[in-house]
């Protein structure tokens, strides 16, 4: 039921000022909308902000030309829908490669840079300022999918860039007129006698504000993974781990949406970046509890975390050589020393818990292995193979630069959200939409199925968060 009266009138709502509702109240001001942005906090940026800031980008744009790459639209798509899989959402995700260029250039017009340069070590975010990274593309199995191009593109600062990102679509979006209130948190959507989403219910310290969307709203309001009432319900991989976001991604956008009705979907889906030094573990091994490899080094580390959390036997360890942890480079150890050095493998495994033998037989087979510059198990690229000699070093995740001994080595966040129509539609279970409704980011349920690739939330958030704010424009024109 609508309230007597709105304290407030627009013509398209926005509700979460991260990347998605930034890209969202851009293009439904750009297409002469009256826009009102809703942020619960007391400043745009959300989770979006507190990122890494890589943008998942391919097809051929002026960065990775300009760093020797050929790309297209289908080797993208290819890897894409192997490394997001299974169950990736293949009809958006064609359309995301497909305009990944367009959508490059549409980055670029609001401001937000690339430094034309790649950083070639393996790494979760660069510590310099280069402007472009590869994301796994280049690791067994996804380089015998589709010709490898490093697709990581990030605004020019090391290490977190996703304030820079967040800096410029913040600009964008208030120079082409929305409006921002801050401190203010959607509690209630508003439906007309029609059953329409016509706008929201709010609470601005303390206070109650009725907003009025006179074409649509747009719920941008990022995932629950700080709701652990829906993450036992849906996601229970997370409990008793660290949470990526900015604290404010309880699911508030989904339940409301899911009270009208609204379908989700993957809810169980989640993103875990277990706390390992990338340039460590491709230089080495990462085992299980049981001392034994489970996947080849040198994917994506995202993939690894996810493989190493959701499906081995804790704790996990890094084994690397002094050679080897000393040929990582310094600003990519983020400070992280070995909790455990042995002069034997036999020594090593005692001191981690290890059935006696385990590890040892496993660092012989890839000794041996590694001496001709082959991986028969995992297929790890001969660049990184070298036999591992004494004295060895084990790394403890837990001691990890996000985790410092304090928590398991792991965080991460929620994938799953509501089921939406590639222009943003919130779908209901009869898969039609809730008139006047839109998602985006992580709200809804964009690319992903199981998998995860860093720049696919801010790539997914504004791509997707563009397509919902045009629809929500000419809505009910």
């Amino acid at each position: 039921m609508a309230p007597r009266r709105f304290d407030h009138e627009c013509d398209v709502l926005v509700v979460g000022f991260g990347c998605a509702g930034a890209a969202a109240a851009y293009e439904a001001a750009a297409s002469g909308a009256r826009v009102i942005v809703l942020e619960r906090a007391d400043a745009p940026g959300g989770t979006s902000a507190l990122s890494g800031g890589e943008i998942y980008l391919g097809g051929g744009t002026s960065v990775q030309k300009a760093c020797g790459f050929d790309d297209t639209p289908d080797d993208m798509f290819a890897y894409l829908r192997a490394a997001l899989g299974p169950h990736a959402d293949e009809e958006k995700l064609r359309l995301y490669c497909d305009g990944s260029l367009e959508h490059f250039r549409w980055l670029t017009d609001r401001g937000v840079t690339f430094t034309e340069r790649l950083y070639g070590e393996p790494c979760w975010m660069p510590p310099t300022d280069d402007g472009l990274m590869w994301l796994g593309e280049n690791a067994w199995p996804y380089r015998t999918l589709a010709r490898p191009a490093p697709r990581g593109h990030r605004p020019p600062a090391p290490g977190f860039a996703g304030r820079l990102l967040m800096d410029a679509l913040v600009a964008a979006a208030t120079s082409a007129g929305a409006t921002c209130h801050t401190g203010t948190k959607a509690v209630n959507l508003v439906l007309d006698g029609g059953g329409r989403v016509t706008g929201v219910l709010a609470t601005r310290y303390g206070e109650r504000v009725a907003y009025r969307a006179r074409r649509g709203v747009v719920l941008a309001t990022g995932g629950f993974a700080d709701s652990d009432e829906m993450l036992e319900q849906h996601a229970p991989a997370l409990l008793g781990h660290a949470r990526l976001t900015s604290g404010g991604d309880d699911g508030g956008g989904i339940r409301m949406a899911a009270a009208l009705g609204a379908a989700t979907r993957r809810m169980s889906s989640v993103e875990v970046a277990l706390a390992v030094v990338p340039g460590v573990v491709v230089r080495g091994m990462l085992v299980n509890a049981a001392g034994q490899r489970f996947l080849n080094e040198d994917v994506y580390p995202g993939l690894l975390s996810a493989a190493a959390v959701l499906r081995q036997p804790a704790p996990l360890w890094a084994i690397v050589d002094e050679e080897g942890y000393e040929a990582v480079p310094e600003p990519e150890r983020w400070g992280v020393r070995p909790r455990h050095v042995a002069g034997t493998v036999a020594e090593l495994e005692s001191a981690l818990g290890m059935p006696a033998g385990a590890l040892a037989a496993t660092v012989e087979l890839y000794n041996r292995h590694a001496a001709r510059g082959e991986d028969p198990l995992f297929h790890k690229d001969a660049r990184w193979l070298r036999p591992l000699a004494p004295p060895f070093a084990a790394l403890d995740p837990r001691d990890g630069f996000w985790s410092a001994g304090r928590g398991t080595g792991v965080s991460g966040f929620t994938l799953g959200g509501l089921r939406t129509t590639p222009d943003g539609a919130v779908l209901r279970h009869s898969g039609r939409p809730i008139g006047g409704l839109y998602a985006a980011g992580r709200t809804a349920a964009g690319l992903h199925g199981e998998g995860y690739v860093s720049g696919t939330s801010l790539g997914d958030g504004t791509f997707f968060g563009r397509r919902a704010g045009r629809a929500a424009a000419v809505e009910g024109r």
